[in-house]
């Protein structure tokens, strides 16, 4: 496993980041806990969670997936870089109660005794903020980290599917207070396929100093060899992938994808990773494994080197915006 810098700080994280949404919904506790091991095993130092993982009435099962993981083997927890989110709304599903969502003080302090307790830990290395909270400002949102800071319970703070201009919102204000380093990641939808990032996102990223933690990589399974799949009678795309593939001139893209890939012999989803981990910025993207065939795959991209001729042909099949402000303003 290869290793960097969590952005600007001291913290050295896995090129590679073990996504855990699917770890309830669609992998069973046992499952998931084989697929932590081997990850530990292979190098992989980032868990990346949240507490609403697990979704509807399961809310929270995610994260407790990870904290029994824990408690199994207390040795794992000093070896692992921990990240959870807070935002979304905790209470009991058909619920509506005030201020158990978003970010404010009460619903942060609330929210994060919550996430250890699940988590079978007490402390947490990077909390995240899982959108960004357009009615409380940062000046109470630093308030309540800084406590948390205080007491031990967190280490760093990211955020998630943060705008640039709430980047640099959010470090600008902190600069202010003093006494806080601010953001310091920022995990946002961004892949070959989706390079909306480039325009904004990325750049006020690397301008702060934070480390860009893609999600969806593979978006939906849309660059992971599904219309191969497909032929093969393997399986379908769905969601956004499948959506994607039903307009004529997308189903086009992804096939010239496919077919160059296939013609330098290298799987798909693997050269989707590898494109990643070129990209300026990127500290690593998430993969979510669902069995450990999949975990085992992700692993391989960490070595795959693309030449100059595959990224070149890569970037003609998905341009990317260019340069801000050149690609909106010239």
């Amino acid at each position: 496993m290869k290793y960097t810098q969590l952005g600007r700080t001291g913290l050295k994280v896995s090129r590679l980041v073990l996504g855990t949404m699917n770890f309830g919904p669609q992998t069973d506790e046992a499952d998931s806990h084989a697929i932590m091991d081997a990850a530990l095993d292979a190098g992989i130092n980032f868990f990346d969670t949240a507490n609403v993982y697990g979704w509807g009435e399961n809310k929270g099962r995610t994260e407790e997936i990870i904290g029994n993981w824990f408690a199994k083997s207390p040795d794992h927890r000093d070896k692992v870089v921990l990240a959870t989110k807070v935002y979304g709304n905790m209470a009991a599903d058909g619920e509506s109660w005030p201020n158990h969502d978003k970010l404010s003080a009460v619903n942060i302090r609330r929210a994060v005794d919550a996430s250890l307790k699940r988590l079978q830990t007490d402390y947490i290395d990077v909390y995240q903020f899982h959108h960004i909270d357009r009615a409380t400002p940062f000046e109470e949102i630093w308030q309540a980290i800084d406590t948390l800071i205080q007491q031990g319970k967190i280490l760093y703070v990211g955020s998630s599917n943060f705008p640039g201009y709430k980047i640099a919102q959010a470090n600008e204000i902190a600069a202010r207070r003093g006494g806080t380093i601010g953001l310091v990641s920022e995990q946002c939808l961004y892949n070959l396929a989706e390079r909306r990032a480039e325009m904004e996102v990325i750049p006020a990223a690397q301008e702060y100093g934070l480390g860009v933690i893609p999600w969806s990589p593979l978006q939906g399974g849309l660059l992971g060899g599904v219309i191969k799949k497909e032929i093969s009678g393997g399986r379908r795309a769905s969601g956004r992938a499948a959506d994607t593939l039903a307009n004529p001139a997308s189903r086009a893209q992804i096939q010239a994808y496919e077919d160059l890939l296939e013609k330098h012999g290298i799987e798909p989803g693997e050269a989707a990773l590898a494109w990643l981990l070129t990209r300026p910025g990127v500290t690593g993207p998430i993969v979510g494994p669902r069995t450990a065939e999949q975990l085992d795959s992700a692993l391989r991209a960490v070595e795959l080197e693309l030449s100059e001729e595959v990224l070149t042909s890569l970037d003609e099949i998905f341009p990317g915006p260019g340069p801000s402000p050149e690609a909106f303003a010239w």
